[in-house]
């Protein structure tokens, strides 16, 4: 279960190679996507690297949304109530300073350095540029995809603006709604209701634009992950029962067997395809973090630390892709063999980095505004 090393200290085992792991299927995709857009041979047609990259980011969601509530109910049973004033500090201080020197590099420095170039992207910087950068800068990326061509170094940012737009209602909905399940449920409920009400609406360019945008925000699937920390928290007879059946062996093997399978076969579920993934990520999560029986352990010192710069990972890897493809390319040697380890050990390095000399600066001062420390660090 939960491990407290301190009275008020909180750890879920495992949660940190689960985020490594939702970071390394999206770097696979994206180094096929970048091989794509250089002229090398790629695989980015396949089904499975197609599919593999946006299920990497709903494992991300699942996962943030299981922790984020588990402190929210934690915060709200010790204090009896929710800062949200310093629920807001604490985001800031995590997903800002990466955030915003993203945009940076992306939009004023990259761009500049030709060795970076991305030709098929290259003349799309300068259409809409303040509309874009406004749009970036208010958490809005989701929004820009939709509506202009994608920022190179940048357009990855989208599942970055879904959070924050999810954290903005979160804390205070946690706050104010004590019935967490009519809160899950309803959240999910709405978010639903307005996907299939724009499903049934005529068919016009403004439509479309709001189709994808609402598809490309899926609150619902942190709702999710809020669902099955609820499960976890509450003490109630019905929970206890549910998590009897949730932390059988039998569950744990079907939904890994079946999650893999799904995945490998790159099935899409119609209509629900992000929410069937994200209960079953989250059947996955809840095991490994909250269950003693669980059928394996993926605690180690090496896939913790991943875990922890998996921020990084995300982030940087644009970035390291370009690099590894053109620095491989000027040797000749550009290949499958030395392109996958070139980018992963130049991830983990610039990472490591980041987070030791710039972001460890600023999630270090968020103790100061938590009276719930999470051992498990949140993305």
């Amino acid at each position: 279960m939960v491990k407290n090393s301190s009275k008020d200290r909180i750890y879920f085992k495992n949660l940190n190679a689960i985020r490594f792991i939702a970071a390394f299927l999206v770097i696979i995709h994206h180094i096929e996507q970048f091989k794509q857009m250089f002229g090398i041979p790629h695989y980015f047609d396949n089904p499975i690297i197609e599919i593999i990259g946006k299920l990497g980011v709903v494992m991300f969601f699942v996962l943030s949304g299981f922790l984020i509530s588990y402190l929210l109910f934690k915060e709200k049973e010790v204090s009896d109530t929710i800062n949200i004033k310093h629920f807001y500090i604490r985001r800031l201080l995590k997903i800002w300073p990466l955030y915003f020197l993203i945009i940076f590099l992306a939009f004023f420095i990259l761009p500049k350095i030709d060795f970076l170039a991305i030709e098929s992207l290259k003349d799309e910087m300068h259409h809409n540029f303040f509309a874009k950068i406004l749009l970036y800068v208010f958490f809005l990326p989701n929004l820009a995809l939709r509506l202009f061509a994608a920022i190179p170094y940048a357009s990855h940012l989208w599942s970055i603006g879904v959070e924050e737009q999810f954290y903005l209602i979160w804390p205070g909905l946690n706050k104010k709604i004590n019935n967490k399940w009519l809160l899950m449920f309803g959240v999910i409920g709405v978010y639903l209701f307005i996907k299939f009400s724009l499903l049934l609406l005529p068919t016009s360019a403004t439509i479309i634009t709001m189709k994808g945008f609402w598809d490309s925000t899926p609150i619902d699937c942190m709702a999710i992950g809020g669902l099955f920390s609820l499960m976890i928290y509450e003490k109630t007879r019905f929970t206890v029962v549910l998590k009897r059946i949730l932390f059988h062996k039998i569950t744990q093997w079907f939904t890994l067997i079946l999650t893999a399978t799904l995945m490998l076969m790159a099935v899409k579920i119609p209509y629900l395809n992000y929410e069937v993934y994200a209960v079953l990520f989250g059947v996955i999560i809840v095991n490994f973090a909250a269950n003693e029986s669980r059928l394996f352990s993926m605690e180690t010192g090496w896939t913790n630390y991943l875990g922890k710069i998996s921020y990084g990972l995300y982030m940087y890897h644009p970035i390291t892709i370009v690099i590894a493809i053109q620095c491989l390319h000027y040797f000749g040697i550009v290949n499958d063999y030395s392109l996958y380890p070139f980018v992963f050990l130049l991830t983990v390095g610039i990472s490591a980095v980041s987070f030791e000399f710039f972001e460890n600066r600023f999630i270090r001062m968020k103790t100061s505004y938590s009276k719930i420390k999470s051992g498990s660090l949140i993305r």
